[in-house]
């Protein structure tokens, strides 16, 4: 185009459709002046659900609002010649209750860049209410000082989410739950547990031992344990220099049992497969493992197709690419469960169910 401005519409049409959410209130109705149905709740001050998806995870989006019965926000995510991002929001989303799906995965700053951009442009254009739907939290691994002269990432990417306009936040299994008090707006923070859960439930194992590859995941694996109905080990392990975890000792008894590695974050691969080798060097008979977010390397990819590991299971919290696919990884969508929270935030329902 003259103007060097390369669109990008998000996003394509989903491959199958999805049952969708019922909503209280009349048949949905055409305004004049909009592009797209547009959905009335009887009583509530947040009458038009609208979704608008990033260039992150389009897919995700397209499931969710499929799941809501609703189609798509439509908008244009490019860049200019320069390099700088371009956001147009094609839709009229005047007085509209907004949710704008976009996790913070790798390229992390371009994605964090483009979610305020695309909440900026919807407080502009007199969205009532803008939610910022963020799957996977990027940076929420620095969310403390490890070291002198260290920034505070997580909160440094909470202050520029809010200040950009966001109303609240809806997210998914933070890497350290505290990051929801670096917010000054309400938090909906979601765990994947429960879907994760009910996948293994259904391969029906026997002696299941659910491990915890760190001291820091004891809680999440003791409700996945509590889920499932199995016992409890925790590996004892260390992190001498970023991204390297070195495990050193393991409590609890894996013997003839089938273990289950749980954790929220896949990165390089190395927890997992050092864990794995542990287990099974402790007696155990086979070593699963389930994470909510595959922020997994291309190094991590090879090393998971080459480990002990029976199969990954993720969520589509982060997009696979072509290259990290493999029989040994499976990915189950969240979008029901992301898109059961909008429906409920929208009509001004209780959500607390649904954290657990």
């Amino acid at each position: 185009m003259s103007d060097g401005y390369e669109p990008d519409r998000h996003p394509p049409g989903a491959e199958a459709p999805v049952e969708p959410l019922a909503l209280s209130g009349p048949t949905p109705m055409v305004r004049r002046g909009q592009r797209r149905r547009s959905y009335t709740v009887e009583g509530n001050m947040h009458p038009d659900l609208q979704v608008f998806s990033g260039s992150a995870n389009p897919m995700l989006a397209q499931e969710i609002a499929d799941a809501l019965g609703i189609p798509l926000g439509h908008s244009l995510v490019g860049a200019f010649k320069n390099g700088e991002t371009r956001i147009r929001i094609e839709d009229n989303v005047r007085g509209a209750d907004v949710f704008v799906v976009q996790p913070t995965c790798k390229p992390t700053d371009h994605n964090i860049m483009e979610l305020l951009l695309m909440i900026d442009a919807l407080r502009r254009a007199s969205a009532q209410r803008i939610t910022a739907v963020i799957p996977y939290y990027g940076y929420a691994k620095q969310e403390k000082k490890t070291a002198g002269r260290e920034p505070i990432s997580a909160k440094l990417v909470a202050n520029l989410i809010a200040t950009a306009g966001a109303d609240r936040v809806l997210t998914m299994d933070l890497h350290a739950p505290a990051i929801e008090g670096f917010f000054d707006i309400p938090v909906d923070h979601l765990r994947a547990g429960g879907v994760l859960a009910a996948h293994l439930r259904k391969l029906d194992l026997d002696d299941v031992v659910v491990v915890s590859p760190d001291a820091g995941g004891v809680l999440r694996a003791n409700e996945f344990r509590a889920r499932v109905g199995a016992s409890l080990a925790i590996i004892a392990k260390q992190r001498p220099r970023p991204d390297v975890a070195e495990a050193f000792e393991m409590v609890g008894d894996v013997r003839d049992k089938t273990a289950v590695l749980v954790d929220d974050l896949l990165s390089t691969g190395g927890t997992a497969v050092e864990a794995a080798r542990m287990i099974l060097d402790r007696g155990a008979r086979d070593v699963y493992m389930y994470a909510t977010h595959a922020a997994m390397t291309p190094e991590a990819v090879e090393l998971i197709k080459h480990s002990p590991l029976r199969s990954l299971v993720v969520t589509n919290t982060i997009p696979l690419t072509l290259e990290q696919r493999d029989d040994k990884i499976e990915v189950l969508t969240v979008a029901p469960l992301l898109a059961e929270t909008i429906k409920r935030i929208h009509e001004g329902e209780s959500v607390s169910a649904l954290f657990t």
